[in-house]
């Protein structure tokens, strides 16, 4: 008898379209290093007397909640390339916009039905996703890059900083990586 609750096994892999990348082995090490080599870079420039817990959560959205809540607060792209407006209006305020550059998913993520709607919320606001997938365990290395012991998913907030730019050449350019800014 046939389980009805279970999920198509390609049902994950049909929601995935050409803004989406894995990245697993060699090339993984070479995105982690990287991302973290600019965190590090980033933290120093700025010189921020926050603590660290602070300034990652103004870097990043983190986690599966939190990178949901930004994407559904900022404005869907129509097909023609514009945004659709939308007043975001919360007790007479107006909720901060900030958009994401980048969502970085952990492929082994359990339950899968955890994540399985973040791509159609991505690709719904024109948003790259990175799923990374590590024989170690892609969450562990989410967390790692956060000072965490795990992270499903983590968001790049567009702050216009180092680590915007080496996210912004992963995601617009995979094919030809400037391997000076990767190594």
């Amino acid at each position: 008898m046939r389980n009805r609750n279970r999920a198509p096994k390609n049902s994950v892999t049909q929601e995935k379209d050409s803004s989406s990348s894995y990245y697993e082995g060699e090339r993984l090490a070479r995105l982690l290093k990287s991302i973290h080599k600019e965190i590090e870079s980033t933290k120093t420039l700025e010189g921020s007397s926050l603590p660290e817990k602070f300034w990652f959560k103004q870097q990043f959205a983190i986690g599966v909640n939190e990178v949901t809540r930004v994407l559904e607060r900022m404005s869907p792209v129509s097909e023609s390339g514009s945004s659709l407006q939308r007043s975001h209006a919360i007790n007479n305020h107006k909720v901060p916009s900030v958009h994401l550059q980048a969502i970085l998913i952990a492929s082994d993520c359990n339950p899968k039905w955890l994540t399985r709607h973040l791509p159609s919320l991505a690709s719904s606001r024109k948003v790259p996703l990175i799923f990374v997938k590590d024989k170690r365990g892609g969450s562990l290395r989410l967390g790692e890059l956060v000072k965490l012991k795990t992270a499903i998913a983590i968001g790049v907030k567009a702050r216009g900083n180092a680590i915007n730019e080496i996210v912004g050449i992963l995601c617009g350019n995979e094919t030809n990586l400037d391997t000076d800014k990767i190594e």
